[in-house]
């Protein structure tokens, strides 16, 4: 039996596949969730085949998705985003991604973000580091950066719409005037970056644990820092906030 990362990437592969192949596609079917988010057959595909493979190799396993009720509780746990931005990918925007975490007996233990159209992946297993796969597909080790002052900071920070919801819009937009540079990459990806050391910070609201999961495992391998914005991450955490670790308290204060 292959080992839980080897499946972990055995999956991204598979979810690869029909994503890539529904991706701008003419006859996408789009629908709107009751709360106000879009979904198409392609987020469902994907969900449905990994719940499929998992039930079939590793069968004892819970799986907690984004378009399913969650399985049968156990100590391991698959926690799958089927596709990471949604809106992009209907939009014909090639920044998505499939996520996929295990968490065992409470801990995240390794994960895969795969984004195809970007001809990307990133993974990470808890004490063996985090790499990426790059353009020309060779593997390489990823750390988080060194900047250690908030005015040289590089931060994405997603919506303002999103920010004044949780009623922190002022919060950002003054912080923008202390750091060096501002950038909403968006979703995944701009976890990933701190994770490669390419930009330092990236905050964002209105989660669920599926969005959060497999981010989790890249940027702490990676030597970064992954909270909540107010304390420890918990499955009820919504406003996340991760970090190279140097600037983690700096932005918490500008952000109080």
């Amino acid at each position: 039996m292959m080992n839980d990362l080897e499946f972990a990437l055995q999956l991204a592969d598979t979810a690869d596949e029909i994503s890539l192949e529904r991706f701008r596609s003419l006859d996408l079917a789009i629908e709107t969730k009751p709360d106000r988010t879009p979904v198409t057959d392609a987020d469902r595909a994907v969900e449905s085949k990994l719940r499929e493979m998992i039930a079939r190799q590793r069968p004892s396993d819970a799986v907690i998705g984004e378009e399913f009720e969650d399985s049968a509780a156990s100590h391991r746990e698959w926690i799958i985003d089927p596709i990471d931005g949604t809106a992009n990918f209907l939009r014909g925007i090639p920044i998505w991604a499939t996520l996929i975490a295990l968490r065992i007996d409470g801990e995240l233990a390794l994960s895969v973000v795969s984004a195809p159209a970007l001809s990307r992946r990133w993974w990470a297993q808890s004490g063996a580091g985090a790499f990426t796969k790059d353009l020309d597909n060779s593997v390489r080790g990823i750390s988080v950066s060194k900047v250690a002052e908030l005015c040289s900071a590089y931060v994405s920070y997603n919506s303002i719409q999103q920010w004044n919801q949780v009623g922190k819009a002022e919060q950002i937009v003054a912080l923008s005037d202390k750091v060096w540079r501002t950038r909403a990459f968006g979703d995944f990806l701009s976890y990933m970056y701190v994770a490669e050391g390419l930009i330092d910070v990236a905050s964002e609201p209105d989660l669920k644990i599926y969005d959060i999961a497999a981010l989790v495992p890249i940027v702490r391998e990676a030597g970064g820092r992954f909270t909540a914005l107010d304390g420890e991450l918990t499955d009820n955490s919504s406003v996340v906030l991760a970090t190279n670790g140097l600037l983690h308290e700096q932005f918490r204060s500008a952000m109080s």
